[in-house]
C-alpha cells in the first residue's frame, strides 16, 4: 500500500473513518458492540494504520469503542480525532471553538482513547463566534504541553488554512471531497503544493458517487466495484490524498480496502 507523511509519521494511504461504526445519525451506542469491535479490529488486520474519529461521534461513543477494541495499540497505528463540535441532540452539529470546550474535548479524548498524547488533533470546523486564532492558538498550546503531536483542520478554506498556518504548523486538512463533489479542488491543490495531507470525508459521496453512469460503466470494464473505483480515483487525484472510507460492515470494509491495489489508467482517470 502506498504511504504518505503526517509530519514525521508515515501512514498507509487508505485509512478508516470510524464514524459509521455507529448508526446513520452517529448518535448513541452501537446496536451490536461486539460487532463494532470486530469491525475495528478487522480494519487493522487489513493494513489500516490510520483511524479517524471525533469527540462528537456519539458523542464520545466512537472514541470509547476504539479504545475498547484496539488498546493496547499496535506499533505504528495513528489515531486522529477532532474537537470543537457540540451535539446537544441527534440532529445538531454546532460549532464550538471556545478554548474551554476544546480543553474539555481534549481531556475526554485522551481518557477515552487511553492515550497520553494524540498523534493528530483536528479542529472540526471554524466557529464563527470565536476568533480563529483563539481556537487554533488553543490547539497550539496543547501541542506545546505535549498532549498533541500534530495539528490538523477540517472544513477549512484555503484562506482559513493559511491563517491557521501562521499560528502553528498544519499537517492535514479534512474536507468533503469525492469524484462527484469537487468544490474543494483548490484546497487539494494547495495541500499538495504545501506538503499537507488531504483527508476527504464522504469519499464515496454518501453513495451518490457510486451511482454515476461513468463509474458504473468503468466498473464493468475493469471488473472492479464502483466503490473501489471511486477510492482509486481519489488515490490517483493527488499523492497528498488520504481517503478514510467508513462503514459498519466488514464486507464493505474488505471491498474498500481492495481499492489500494487498483490503479486507474490515465485515460480511465480522465474519463471520470
Amino acid at each position: 500500500m502506498k504511504t504518505l507523511s503526517l509530519g514525521e509519521l508515515t501512514v498507509n494511504r487508505l485509512g478508516f473513518g470510524a464514524m459509521r461504526v455507529l448508526d446513520d445519525n452517529v448518535w448513541g451506542e452501537p446496536k451490536d458492540r461486539a460487532a463494532a469491535h470486530r469491525l475495528l479490529r478487522r480494519a487493522i488486520e487489513l493494513g489500516v494504520n490510520f483511524v479517524d474519529t471525533a469527540e462528537s461521534y456519539g458523542p464520545q461513543t466512537d472514541e470509547t469503542l476504539i479504545g475498547e477494541a484496539l488498546h493496547p495499540y499496535p506499533k505504528g497505528l495513528v489515531i486522529a480525532t477532532k474537537c470543537g463540535i457540540s451535539r446537544p441532540s441527534r440532529s445538531r452539529w454546532d460549532p464550538d471553538g471556545r478554548p474551554e470546550k476544546l480543553r474539555q474535548d481534549l481531556e475526554g479524548s485522551l481518557r477515552r482513547l487511553k492515550l497520553e498524547r494524540i498523534d493528530l488533533y483536528q479542529l472540526h470546523t471554524v466557529d464563527p463566534k470565536v476568533p480563529l486564532e483563539e481556537s487554533i492558538g488553543t490547539l497550539a498550546g496543547f501541542q506545546k504541553a505535549g498532549k498533541v503531536r500534530h495539528i490538523g483542520v477540517s472544513n477549512f478554506s484555503v484562506k482559513q488554512i493559511e491563517a491557521a498556518r501562521k499560528i502553528v504548523p498544519i499537517v492535514s486538512v479534512q474536507n468533503q471531497y469525492n469524484v462527484g463533489q469537487r468544490r474543494d479542488d483548490p484546497v487539494v491543490d494547495y495541500c499538495e503544493k504545501n506538503g499537507i495531507a488531504f483527508l476527504p470525508w464522504y469519499p464515496l459521496g454518501v453513495g451518490s458517487a457510486l451511482r454515476s453512469s461513468k463509474i458504473i460503466s468503468l466498473s464493468q470494464k475493469i471488473k472492479a466495484t464502483p466503490a473501489q473505483i471511486a477510492l482509486a480515483w481519489l488515490l490517483k487525484r493527488s499523492p497528498c490524498v488520504l481517503p478514510i472510507p467508513g462503514t459498519g460492515s466488514v464486507a464493505h470494509l474488505e471491498e474498500n480496502m481492495q481499492a489500494a491495489a487498483l490503479e486507474l489508467s490515465d485515460a480511465d482517470f480522465r474519463s471520470l
